[in-house]
This record gives C-alpha cells, sequence and structure tokens, in this order.
C-alpha cells in the first residue's frame, strides 16, 4: 500500500486499545502504518481532518473506525474476530477484584517514585494510578445517565491526591461505588450507555471497562515488581484476567524501560 491506498493506525504507548489493535492487524498480517501520535508532528493535524480527537484511530483515505471495539476494527479491514463476553455479574464482580488488587498495589509504590513517567508517554505512575479509577467512575456516570467522555482518560491526579495513601483510597471509593450500583439496581446488559464512540450496550461497556482496568493493572504490576523492585509486592496471576479479551503484551513493542 500507500499514498490514499495505505491503512493508517495512529496510537500512543501504554494506551490500552491501541497495544490490541495493532497485535489484531499484525496477528492476520494486514499491513499498516504504525503512526505515534506523540513523536508524528503531523498526526494530531491528520486526526483533526478526520474530525477525532482520540486513539487508536486505524483510517484508509478518508475513511476510519475508532479502535475502542475489536469486531468494528475487523469489519473494518476484512478480517474475522469473535469471542465471547463473561456474564455482566462476573465481568463487575472482577472489576471489583481487580480495583482491589490495583488498591494494594498502588500503595507499595514509594512517594518518591510517583511523579516518574512511563516511557514514550507523558504520565506519571500518578497518574495511572489515578487513571485506573477514572475508568469505574466513567463507567457508572455513563449508567446513571450521563455520558463516558473521552475527557475521564485524560484527567491527572490532582494535588493533593497524588499521594500512595489518597490514591488507593481513591481505588477503594469506585470499587465500593460499583459494588453499590449493581447491589441496588442491576441495569439490562441492553441497556444502551452513551459514550465518546457512539450508544453502546452496558454488556460491552462493562467488559470494555474491566479489561481497561485489567490492562493498566499489568502495567502498574509490571512497574511496581520490576521497575520500582518492590520486594514484597504480590505479582498478578493469571486465573485474575481469565476470560478478559487482553492483548499478549503489558507493553508496546516500542516501549523500553532503563
Amino acid at each position: 500500500m500507500d499514498g490514499a491506498d495505505e491503512l493508517r493506525v495512529y496510537w500512543q504507548p501504554g494506551c490500552t486499545s491501541c497495544l490490541p489493535t495493532r497485535e489484531l492487524l499484525r496477528s492476520h498480517g494486514v499491513p499498516f502504518v504504525s503512526i505515534n501520535v506523540l513523536e508524528d508532528p503531523q498526526a494530531l493535524a491528520q486526526l483533526r481532518a478526520l474530525g477525532v480527537r482520540a486513539v487508536p484511530v486505524i483510517a484508509h483515505g478518508g475513511r476510519f473506525v475508532l479502535g475502542q471495539d475489536l469486531a468494528e476494527v475487523a469489519r473494518f479491514v476484512g478480517i474475522a474476530h469473535e469471542h465471547r463476553r463473561l456474564p455482566p455479574a462476573e465481568l463487575v464482580a472482577r472489576l471489583e477484584a481487580l480495583l482491589e488488587r490495583a488498591r494494594r498495589l498502588v500503595a507499595l509504590i514509594p512517594a518518591q517514585r510517583l511523579g516518574d513517567t512511563l516511557p514514550g508517554r507523558p504520565r506519571r505512575h500518578a497518574d495511572l494510578a489515578f487513571h485506573v479509577g477514572m475508568i469505574v467512575q466513567a463507567l457508572l456516570d455513563a449508567a446513571r445517565g450521563g455520558v463516558l467522555e473521552f475527557e475521564y482518560f485524560e484527567r491527572r491526579a490532582p494535588a493533593g491526591a497524588d499521594d500512595p495513601a489518597a490514591l488507593a483510597a481513591g481505588l477503594a471509593r469506585r470499587r465500593d461505588a460499583l459494588a453499590d450500583w449493581w447491589r441496588r439496581s442491576p441495569p439490562s446488559s441492553d441497556a444502551l450507555l452513551r459514550t465518546y464512540y457512539g450508544e453502546r450496550p452496558l454488556h460491552e461497556v462493562l467488559e470494555r471497562s474491566a479489561w481497561h482496568v485489567a490492562q493498566h493493572l499489568r502495567q502498574l504490576d509490571f512497574i511496581v515488581a520490576e521497575v520500582l523492585a518492590v520486594p514484597e509486592a504480590p505479582r498478578l496471576q493469571p486465573a485474575e484476567l481469565a476470560g478478559l479479551p487482553l492483548p499478549r503484551d503489558v507493553w508496546d513493542p516500542e516501549i523500553r524501560f532503563a
């Protein structure tokens, strides 16, 4: 492919949707041009021309699809992709457990290392931990009649809430709010939620929230145990992730930790 015939994938390091999108295309031998929006000075202008601001974006000429749903990506490029979702109640239980695991991990990060940034992306360890909570907050707000806006995922840990204890407490609050929402009035899995990528069934958004949290938890697990080498850090186990449509890798192949 070249010129107008190129399939382009716009992505950024550490993005949980970007990694599986590129893995899916590579696994099917689909050629594409990989565009890191944080490094390519023309990328953001190209996205604005398409009328989008979130990544990943898979574009071909003037046509594009967002990469939040791999089934849509597969249809866009003409490949097969199927998977079976866990039941909604199990996804909620999994999310609660993952949030509790994240809370325990974040509490182990030395306060002086929360300002460290991820390779290739201006996201601090504190922001990554805060982001995990925002994934669930966005789900809850949409389930209560709001809109799951992309802006939720751009929020950074505010001053005063960027220490280990405060971040861990925030994750505990989201865990408890999730449990309370589901216990009080579990909605129909077919209920439609408004999101920045269109109206979506609750079951789909619930699964996406669960694996979104799980992938970032894999990253936090790696940071705490391997980058920071915290000796008492309990490692994430495969059973905690079973049944979630996660990418094979924890990090994009371009990411290198010193």
